[in-house]
């Protein structure tokens, strides 16, 4: 195959298991992506939810890549709108420092939660000072890359300065992301997990190409693979989107009708819109799969997908990114 793999988790709880449990079976999936020929491991940051229990990437990658030997390790994404670029700039300084050559950062605009969620993570600061994101995103680009911003003499830097620094991605789903991630000199990730629509992707990664000089954009993918098409078709019947709708305010996509609802509950929303949509998702046999993704490499010139497998349950979530990693190693 022409193409990478990688993996995008999120640290999905079970109804009934602890967080600790379900945070080993992540660490055991990396184990495994490792040994299958997985590229990257990445994971997801999400706030206030029982049923993920990633809201500290950067926590998770330290742990990660302790315990794994060359599968690069990163962030699917941070959620910078919450954080200092300097104090994120230090977390994975540091963490290139400990894992030289295996740290990905990679940066999302989205909150990662709801309203209650980020008003406690943005609690005390001065939204007036803190800018917009493409001014965060570029204040994180110059600490990343050492550059003094101070205005007296005395200097300042996002210590350790590592040998090799973190890659630097930037995840979203419009051409204004693409164009951002071009102007920084940061690799482009679009998010057809969260936005499959065809022309935005094509789109979003020709402009990507055409102020990169060239550089191809990475596309993240919902994949479910089964033994037969009818068992794919049996283990997504469940899945369900809603995206909310909000007037003079920023909309959102969620898993569940009863997210939709707390969502508007607490933003406080009186004009708001939700409604449901099929997830974009390829599904299938793994060759099947493997068809749709080399159509896509083909048709948008796409080099690496990161896959994002949305069953929770963990035999055939395991046997569907086997499936696919396997499929991919005997087609190379």
């Amino acid at each position: 195959m022409a193409y990478r793999l990688s993996l995008l988790d999120k640290a999905p709880v079970l109804q009934g298991e602890s967080p600790a449990a379900a945070l080993q079976r992540t660490l055991q999936l990396a184990q495994l992506a490792e040994e299958w020929g997985y590229h990257r491991f990445w994971l997801a940051e999400h706030h206030n939810t029982a049923q993920l229990a990633s809201p500290s990437p950067e926590v998770l990658i330290a742990w990660i890549v302790a315990q794994t030997r060359h599968i690069r390790v990163g962030s699917g994404g941070v959620m910078l709108q919450h954080y200092s670029p300097y104090k994120v700039a230090e977390n994975f300084n540091l963490l290139a420092s400990l894992a030289p050559g295996r740290i990905d950062l990679g940066v999302g605009k989205a909150p990662g939660g709801l309203p209650l969620s980020t008003h406690a993570l943005q609690q005390g600061v001065d939204a007036a000072k803190k800018g917009s994101f493409a001014e965060q995103l570029q204040l994180l680009d110059s600490w990343l890359k050492h550059t003094q911003v101070q205005p007296d003499d005395e200097g300042l830097a996002a210590t350790p300065l590592p040998s090799r620094p973190a890659n630097r991605f930037l995840l979203g789903a419009s051409e204004e992301s693409a164009r951002l991630a071009a102007s920084l000199g940061w690799q482009f990730v679009f998010a057809a997990h969260i936005n499959g629509d065809r022309q935005l992707l094509e789109h979003a990664l020709s402009t990507f190409s055409r102020l990169s000089n060239g550089q191809r954009a990475l596309v993240a993918v919902q994949v479910v693979v089964a033994d037969s098409p009818a068992q794919a078709d049996l283990l997504v019947s469940t899945l369900r989107h809603y995206h909310v709708s909000v007037k003079d305010g920023p909309g959102v996509n969620v898993a569940s009708l009863e997210q939709a609802e707390r969502y508007v509950r607490q933003g406080g929303y009186r004009d708001y819109q939700i409604e449901p949509r099929t997830p974009s998702l390829l599904k299938g046999t793994a060759a099947q799969v493997h068809a749709q993704l080399d159509a896509l490499h083909h048709n948008f010139d796409i080099d690496e997908f990161v896959i994002d497998t949305p069953i929770t349950e963990p035999v055939a979530r395991l046997q569907s990114l086997e499936l696919l990693a396997t499929q991919h190693l005997v087609a190379a």
